[in-house]
C-alpha cells in the first residue's frame, strides 16, 4: 500500500487491526526501564529518536532465563549490542505484549517477533527499537505511524526485507544473533535439542532444520490432514510479501498493475526468478547420466526438488513424486497408464458437475477408448457436490473417481477426505486434481489417502513447464509407463525393454530440470511463511472481496459453505469479455471467459463470467481498486 492511512484502512477493512503505544508513553516506558537498572543513569527520550540510533546500553550477561542450550551458538553470552533494530510491525490482530512474552522464557517481544517471523519472506522495516519494560499491556492503545519495539535484551542492525536466506549468510555486523533467535523459537515450541543444534550450524542445515522443526512440534492432525502445529508463526505481512514479486511493481495502463488472474497463473517471487539464473549460471547439465561435476550438480538440485516437494505433500516417499509438464499431463499420465491397463468395459469413472475440462476429456477418451462409462455427481445451487447423489453412482463397476478438492470457476472447497472415503469403500482409486488448492491451503495427501494427486507449477508461484504427479508407490508400480524413450529404461535391446522403477519409469526423456529446480524454490518459500498463515490470509482477503462485489448489482455464482482462490460473476448489463477489457484500461487483471470449466458454467446458466482470483500478494487495496473499477464500468452511482 502506498501510504499509512492506506494501510490502515485495509487492515481495518480486514479486522486485523494492531494497537501498539503512542511515541510519549514508549519514551516514558523507556526511561522507567533504565531508571530501574542499578547503577544506570537513564538516557533521554522526551525528544523524538531519530532512524538509525539509539542510546548506548550496558551489555546484557546470560541470565537463568535463557535457554540452557544458549552456548550451543558461537558467541551468544553477550547481548551488548548497541545498533538500533529498524523494522514496523506488520497490522495482527487482537495483537498484546503479552501475545510474545508468555510463549518465550526471554520475556522480550521484539526476539520472539524475529523467532516467529522466520516463518515470513521477508521481515518489515524497523524504526529505532527502545527499552522494554516487562508485563506493559499495550493493547487499544492508537498505533504509532511507525511503533518502535520494546526490546531490552538485544538489538540488531538496521536490515531491510530480512529473509530466512538472511539467517543462513547473516549481514555483516549480526553476528550469531540470528541462530540465537531461531534457536529460542524452537525451544520455546518444543522443538527436539537435536534439531536444535543443527539449526545451529546455519548454512543449508539451518534451513533444513528449520523445516525439521515443523515436522518434530505436535504431530497431531486437524481436520481435513492439516498438520498441528505449535511452532510460532508470524504476523502475515503482505506488504513484506508483495517486494519479494517484482512484476508487481509495473504499471499497465498508466496505472497500477492489480493482479487478480492467478487462477490462471501465479506470479513468480524474485527467490524463484534467482534459483533458476543460479542453475544456469552455475549448474546447468542434463541429468543422471553422467559422472562430471555439473551433471552432479543438476542431478542433486533436481532430486533436492522432488524431495521437497514430497514433504510439501507429506508422501511417503520420494518414489510417489513424478515430474510431469503440469496437472493436465499429469491426469493424462493416469488416464493413459493404469486406466488403459485397469478401466474395461462397461466400468465406470466419476467425476464431478465442478471439473475443469482436464479432468473431464481424458476421462471421456479413455471411457471411448475401452467402452467405460463416464458418471457425474451433481452439485446443488450453492455449487456444492450432493454427497449424497454422489454416493448412490458408485457401484461394483466403480473404477476410479477423479474431483477436483477446489472448483476453478466457482472457488468451491469440496470434502475431499469424505470423498475419497467414500469411493474407496466402494473399491474405487481416486485422483484429486490441485491445480487450485495447492496454493492456498495446506495438503496432506496422507491424511487425504488419495490415490494420486496432481497441481501445475505455474499456480504454486513456480515456473510454467512444471508439474507434479503423486501416486502412491504400490499403484505407481503398478502401473505401466505411458511414454518410452530415454531415462525410463533400465536395459533395453531389441528384444525387450526393462524398465526403470516409479518414479523414473513415468519420467522418459530429459525433462524441464532448471523449472523443477525453480518449483523447489518456490516451495521454500511458501514453507517460509507458512501455508497457515496464507490460508488464514487469503480467507479474510476471500471475506473482504465477496463483501466488496455484494454491493455491486451482479450475479455471485455459487455460495458454497467453504470458497478459496476465486469467485466468479456476471452482469446482466454488460458481457464478461467487455468486462474483463475495461478492467483491464484501469490495470486490473481478471479472467474473463469460460475458464475451461463450460459443464459447471452451464449448470448456472451462463456460458461465461468475470472470474478475480487472489493470491498471497493481494491486498485489500486490490480489492478496493477492482471494485472502485466496476462500479465505473456498470456506471454505478
Amino acid at each position: 500500500m502506498d501510504n499509512g492511512d492506506d494501510a490502515a484502512k485495509a487492515a481495518s477493512s480486514l479486522n486485523s487491526g494492531f494497537a501498539m503505544p503512542d511515541v510519549a508513553t514508549l519514551q516514558r516506558m523507556a526511561n522507567e526501564f533504565y531508571q530501574a537498572m542499578p547503577g544506570t543513569q537513564a538516557p533521554d527520550f522526551s525528544g523524538a529518536i531519530p532512524q538509525n540510533t539509539v542510546p548506548k546500553q550496558p551489555a546484557m550477561p546470560q541470565t537463568a532465563a535463557m535457554p540452557a542450550e544458549v552456548g550451543d551458538v558461537p558467541g551468544m553470552q553477550d547481548f551488548g549490542l548497541t545498533t538500533a533494530p529498524h523494522f514496523t510491525l506488520p497490522q495482527v490482530p487482537g495483537f498484546d505484549v503479552p501475545d510474545f512474552t508468555q510463549a518465550s522464557a526471554m520475556n522480550a517481544d521484539a526476539p520472539f517477533y524475529f523467532l516467529g517471523g522466520l516463518g515470513m519472506p521477508a521481515m518489515p522495516k524497523m524504526p529505532t527499537a527502545v527499552p522494554k519494560t516487562d508485563n506493559v499491556a499495550v493493547k487499544d492503545k492508537a498505533p504509532a505511524a511507525n511503533p518502535p519495539i520494546l526490546n531490552s535484551k538485544f538489538t540488531m542492525p538496521p536490515v531491510q526485507d530480512l529473509s530466512l536466506d538472511d539467517f543462513t549468510r547473516p549481514p555483516a555486523g549480526t553476528g550469531d544473533a540470528g541462530l540465537y533467535f531461531m534457536d529460542e523459537a524452537f525451544r520455546a515450541a518444543g522443538v527436539s535439542l537435536e534439531t536444535r543444534k543443527a539449526a545451529n550450524k546455519g548454512g543449508d542445515e539451518l534451513r533444513e532444520a528449520f523445516k525439521q522443526a515443523r515436522e518434530d512440534v505436535d504431530p497431531k492432525k486437524q481436520d481435513g490432514g492439516v498438520p498441528k502445529l505449535n511452532l510460532p508463526l508470524a504476523p502475515f505481512d503482505v506488504e513484506a510479501v508483495r517486494r519479494d514479486f517484482p512484476i508487481l511493481n509495473q504499471r499497465v495502463h498508466g496505472k497500477r498493475l492489480v493482479w487478480l488472474d492467478n487462477g490462471a497463473t501465479s506470479q513468480k517471487p524474485q527467490s524463484v526468478i534467482d534459483r533458476i539464473s543460479r542453475f544456469y549460471e552455475t549448474e546447468n547439465s542434463n541429468i543422471h547420466r553422467a559422472a562430471h561435476t555439473l551433471a552432479g550438480r543438476a542431478t542433486d538440485a533436481y532430486e533436492a526438488a522432488r524431495e521437497k516437494t514430497r514433504k510439501f505433500l507429506n508422501a511417503r516417499s520420494a518414489k510417489e513424486i513424478v515430474f510431469v509438464r503440469g496437472a493436465t499431463e499429469a491426469i493424462n499420465l493416469v488416464a493413459k497408464s493404469w486406466g488403459r491397463q485397469r478401466v474395461g468395459k462397461d466400468d465406470e469413472i466419476v467425476v464431478t458437475h465442478l471439473e475443469h475440462h482436464a479432468n473431464i476429456v481424458p476421462w471421456q477418451m479413455l471411457c471411448q477408448a475401452v467402452g467405460a462409462k463416464l458418471k457425474v455427481a451433481p452439485v446443488d445451487d450453492r455449487g456444492q457436490v450432493i454427497l449424497s447423489a454422489y454416493e448412490q453412482l458408485m457401484g461394483p463397476r466403480t473404477k476410479l473417481v477423479a474431483f477436483t478438492q477446489v472448483s476453478n470457476a466457482l472457488g468451491t472447497v469440496t470434502p475431499a477426505a469424505q470423498m475419497v472415503e467414500i469411493a474407496h469403500r466402494f473399491g474405487a482409486k481416486v485422483l484429486i486434481d490441485g491445480a487450485q488448492s495447492i496454493q492456498h491451503m495446506r495438503t496432506d495427501v496422507q491424511a487425504l489417502d488419495c490415490d494420486w494427486y496432481v497441481f501445475s507449477g505455474h499456480k504454486v508461484f513456480a515456473p510454467t513447464g512444471i508439474g507434479v504427479l503423486f501416486g502412491k508407490q504400490e499403484v505407481l508400480e503398478a502401473a505401466p509407463p505411458w511414454q518410452g524413450g530415454g531415462n525410463m529404461i533400465a536395459d533395453v535391446t531389441f528384444d525387450r525393454t526393462i524398465y526403470q522403477p516409479a518414479p523414473g519409469r513415468f519420467e522418459a526423456g530429459t525433462g524441464s530440470i532448471a523449472d523443477a529446480v525453480g518449483l523447489g524454490a518456490a516451495i521454500d518459500y511458501l514453507d517460509s511463511i507458512g501455508m497457515e498463515n496464507i490460508a488464514r490470509y487469503e480467507h479474510e482477503l476471500m471475506d473482504y472481496l465477496l463483501k466488496g462485489l455484494r454491493t455491486l448489482p451482479i450475479r455471485i455464482l455459487g455460495n458454497p459453505e467453504e470458497r478459496a482462490g476465486v469467485v466468479s460473476f456476471v452482469s446482466s448489463s454488460m458481457r464478461s469479455e467487455d468486462i474483463g477489457v475495461a478492467l483491464d484500461k484501469d490495470g486490473i487483471a481478471v479472467r474473463a471467459g469460460h475458464h475451461c470449466a463450460q459443464p459447471i458454467l452451464r449448470r448456472f446458466g451462463v456460458e461465461s463470467s468475470v472470474r478475480p482470483s487472489i493470491a498471497l500478494y493481494n491486498t485489500c487495496e486490490d480489492i478496493d481498486a477492482l471494485i472502485a473499477s466496476l462500479r465505473r464500468i456498470l456506471n454505478i452511482r
